[in-house]
């Protein structure tokens, strides 16, 4: 048993390298409740309690090979919602929660709408609105089986009814279904563009879900829009690159798409877009 402010000066010290000391406290803190069932208040209130230091150390031992606190915990959360998560499928972002948000704020008053969330991941943007959108009707597709599973279980979790299906959308000439509302955070990072990025997404995170050709990087949001387009679909949500703008913009006038709203995230970076492609109804 060893005193909890010990072993985070042990983290201080030998993370230092790679994380700054407010990020390694903040990791610190994430991973007490989810091993010991201890709060950052409860330490506050006892700075004199003890744990066996066993998972404390062995998750140590992990973060200095750079892999993400969320792989070691197995768990994150998302909008209030605690999901799994696992190296097969992305880490969610907290921007990811500002465009969760912004949906729900446009669909509370609509009555019945039909969603589709394409590239779901771990489900938690499908899982999200179908828990804040009781009325709603969600379904979710992924290229990724083992990133199905997880979404699934996920969903199973908080007890919402969400449909989910293996869809590789670059492949489809058409939506299935009809649906009012379509979301997508694609892969949108161009290659170039990996060393401006940590090694603990390099090396944990799955490619897919992540990166785009150079040459191609609009090629999911094209496909995308183009089947909203045929689904006679009213509204279209977007998670995009922040360096990407002028060139969606450009991809949406060869649409002749004149309706839409770019939006900037919580660190001031131009991270969505909203297309009404027509009048809901």
């Amino acid at each position: 048993m060893r005193y909890i402010k010990d072993i985070l000066g042990q983290y201080k010290s030998e993370l230092s390298d790679i994380y700054d000391a407010n990020e390694i406290q903040a990791i610190f803190y994430r991973l007490l409740p989810d091993f010991y069932g201890i709060e950052r208040l409860d330490v506050s209130l006892n700075p004199d309690l003890k744990v066996d230091e066993t998972k404390l150390l062995s998750a140590l031992t992990k973060l200095k090979q750079h892999k993400p606190w969320q792989y070691i915990t197995g768990q994150t959360e998302f909008y209030g919602l605690k999901f799994k998560v696992n190296p097969a499928i992305l880490i969610p972002r907290p921007e990811t929660e500002e465009l969760v948000d912004w949906i729900i704020s446009d669909l509370k008053n609509v009555s019945s709408p039909r969603i589709l969330d394409i590239g779901t991941g771990s489900g938690v943007i499908a899982i999200s609105l179908a828990a804040n959108l009781p009325d709603a009707s969600v379904t979710a597709i992924d290229i990724s089986e083992a990133a199905l599973q997880t979404a699934e279980v996920n969903a199973g979790l908080h007890r919402v009814a969400v449909r989910f299906k293996q869809i590789n959308i670059l492949n489809q000439t058409d939506c299935e279904e009809a649906y009012d509302i379509i979301v997508s955070n694609p892969p949108y990072v161009r290659e170039n563009e990996k060393k401006m990025m940590q090694a603990n997404v390099l090396q944990y995170e799955p490619e897919t879900a992540l990166f785009v050709p150079d040459k191609k990087p609009l090629l999911f949001y094209e496909k995308i829009i183009s089947l909203a387009i045929n689904n006679r679909t009213s509204v279209v949500y977007f998670e995009i690159n922040e360096f990407l703008k002028l060139e969606l913009e450009n991809l949406l006038k060869n649409f002749e798409i004149a309706n839409y709203e770019f939006k900037k995230d919580m660190f001031d970076k131009w991270r969505f877009v909203k297309l009404m492609l027509r009048q809901a109804q």
